[in-house]
Parts: C-alpha cells; sequence; structure tokens
C-alpha cells in the first residue's frame, strides 16, 4: 500500500511493535560521577569556610575568623584604600587607552620615524617589569633629578619643582601604571584597526573623508568589536595590579589591610578582607564589560547573546521540558528506495 506521497507505508504488525516501543536516550554515567565528585568537592570546601574550627591559644574559634573579617570589612582604613585602589585603576586605564590609541595610530603609520618611536616604546614597557618601573618612579627620578624644570629648550627655566614632593607615591604609581598600560593596549587597538578591512577605508577616500575623520568615525566603531573583550580583561587585571603600590609606600586596598594585620596580626582575616573586594569589584567590571560587549556586537551578529536573567529563564523552561516522546509518536517516513 502507498500513501499520497508515494511511499510505501508499514503493516499493522510493524505499527503495533513501533508503538510499543520507547526512545531511551543516550546513557552517560561518568557525568553522574564527575558530578558526584565536584558536589562533594564543594561541599567540603563550603564545610571548612563556614563550619570547621581550629584551637589558636587554647580558644577553640572558627578556621577563618569571619567575625573578624565582618569587623573590619567596611573599617575605614579599608574603604580609604579602596577609594585609592579605584582612583589609581581609572586614571591609569583612561591614560593607558589614550595612549595606546596614538600609539597605534603611530605604528601604522608610513613614516618611519612615527612607527620606530612607537616601536621603541612598545618594546621598553612591556620588556620590564611593571614593579621594577613603579620603583625607578618613585626613587628613580628623584634620584636622578632632584628638580624638575619647565621653560624654553637649552634656554631660561620659567618653572621649578622639587622632583621629591612632586613625585609622590600616589603620582608614581599613577605614572608607571598608565604608561605601561598604554604599551599594551597600543597593541590591543592596533589588532583592531587592522581587522577592519581595507575596502572601508578605501571607500571611505573616495567620499573625499580625511584620514582622521575616517578613524574615528569607520575605523574604530568597527574595530571596537575586537578591542572590547581584551581591554575589559586588562581592566580587572589593572584592578589587581594595583595592589604593587604598596612596594612604594602608597596605602591602596591590600596596603590598608596589611597595615591593620600588622598590628593585631590577624594575617589571614585581613587578606580575606582584601580578596572580598577585590572579588567584588572585579564581579561589577565583568557584568558591565558583558553589557559592552553586547552593546557593540549589534549589526554584527543576526542575535544579540543573552543576558544572565535571559539564560536563567531558558534553563529553568528546559526544566519544564515535555518528556521525550514515544517513538509511535514520531512521524514516520518510509525510506527511500
Amino acid at each position: 500500500m502507498t500513501g499520497p506521497a508515494g511511499l510505501s507505508k508499514p503493516d499493522a504488525g510493524v505499527s503495533r511493535d513501533r508503538a510499543s516501543m520507547k526512545i531511551v536516550p543516550v546513557r552517560h554515567p561518568w557525568r553522574w560521577v564527575t558530578s558526584g565528585v565536584i558536589l562533594v568537592l564543594v561541599a567540603m570546601l563550603v564545610n571548612s569556610l563556614l563550619f570547621s574550627h581550629v584551637v589558636r591559644g587554647g580558644t577553640r574559634e572558627g578556621r577563618f575568623q569571619w567575625a573578624v573579617v565582618g569587623h573590619y570589612l567596611f573599617a575605614t582604613p579599608v574603604l580609604r584604600g579602596i577609594v585609592v585602589t579605584l582612583e589609581l585603576t581609572v586614571i591609569a586605564m583612561v591614560a593607558g587607552v589614550v595612549i595606546g590609541i596614538i600609539l597605534a595610530v603611530m605604528r601604522l603609520s608610513p613614516n618611519r620615524l612615527l612607527s620606530g618611536s612607537a616601536w621603541l616604546y612598545i618594546w621598553f614597557f612591556r620588556g620590564t617589569p611593571v614593579l621594577v618601573q613603579l620603583t625607578f618612579w618613585y626613587v628613580g627620578i628623584s634620584y636622578l633629578y632632584t628638580h624638575l624644570t619647565l621653560g624654553v629648550p637649552f634656554g631660561a627655566a620659567l618653572v621649578t619643582l622639587n622632583s621629591t614632593t612632586l613625585i609622590t607615591s600616589f603620582v608614581a604609581g599613577a605614572l608607571g601604571l598608565s604608561l605601561n598600560e598604554g604599551a599594551y593596549m597600543s597593541e590591543i587597538v592596533r589588532a583592531g584597526i587592522i581587522s577592519v578591512d581595507e575596502g572601508q577605508t578605501e571607500a571611505a577616500a573616495s567620499l573625499g573623508m580625511s584620514k582622521g575623520l575616517t578613524l574615528r568615525k569607520i575605523v574604530l566603531p568597527q574595530a571596537m568589536r575586537i578591542i572590547i573583550p581584551p581591554t575589559g580583561n586588562e581592566t580587572i587585571s589593572m584592578l589587581k595590579t594595583t595592589s604593587l603600590v604598596s612596594v612604594i609606600s602608597g596605602v591602596d586596598l591590600f596596603q590598608a589591610t596589611q597595615n591593620i594585620s600588622n598590628t593585631n596580626y590577624e594575617v589571614v582575616p585581613l587578606l580575606v578582607v582584601a580578596s572580598l573586594w577585590y572579588l567584588f569589584f572585579t564581579s561589577i567590571l565583568t557584568i558591565g564589560q558583558f553589557y559592552v560587549e553586547r552593546y557593540y556586537a549589534r549589526g554584527a551578529a543576526r542575535a544579540l547573546p543573552p543576558t544572565p536573567f535571559q539564560r536563567l529563564k531558558m534553563s529553568l523552561h528546559h526544566v519544564r521540558a515535555k518528556p521525550v516522546p514515544a517513538l509511535s509518536e514520531v512521524p514516520w517516513v518510509a525510506p527511500h528506495d
């Protein structure tokens, strides 16, 4: 017997056999084993963090001393250190992005003097550790130049400044972090610029647009899709790199907690305080990076990546999905001869 489309239909016996069959999903026993191991490890970690105790000086107390952590979490010195950390992060990233854009344009210039100067800057600041650079700006400048002058080159000095009072720990930290970040941002910006098709620049030139206008209105907006993700990572990294200013007497978040622990000898709880604040601000920056990337992804993809709320909604919908249908409910199509 054939159907309307000319395909043969199964007989009644085959239909009854198919009706009694069920679709059984493929088993993945190792997934269950791995999930079980992970759950056990998570339970052990939670127990160690929250419920385990240790005897110190004859007194039984929590292993991580969460009461001490809570006491110093919003202490005034810690909050002041947070302000310094955020200020250094913002200054270093803004200055680093500006320097990076300038250096990237110089690297791509056909002028060998400009491209060579940019390459030399990048080579130097990427080739020396940021800790060495911070120490040099704080100690080396005042050692080499006791006074800094501004005026006519090879002529009279108009302004003379004392380098010791001018280059404070905060200024040295901002200078060192900004100049170092500019070298890395230049390569990120350059990668974004060269990712834009050259036909875009040629089309802009045919319309009479200048190179500067083409860069601002056409190249950079398209390059942002490439620039934003690594820039977000650099910002998160910079937030943590600011802790290096503690070696030049900078009182940032990390140094503020260390100053407290030097007086009460509660080293581990104060390290936990610093870690919690770093994790908090890192999480905020991660969320911000996601939405910035999503904004610049418009027009590059048919569908924007789902937000965390949308992902949660889809996961709940997947849990409430209908069960796998029986084989008899699956539409049957006879194979071709």
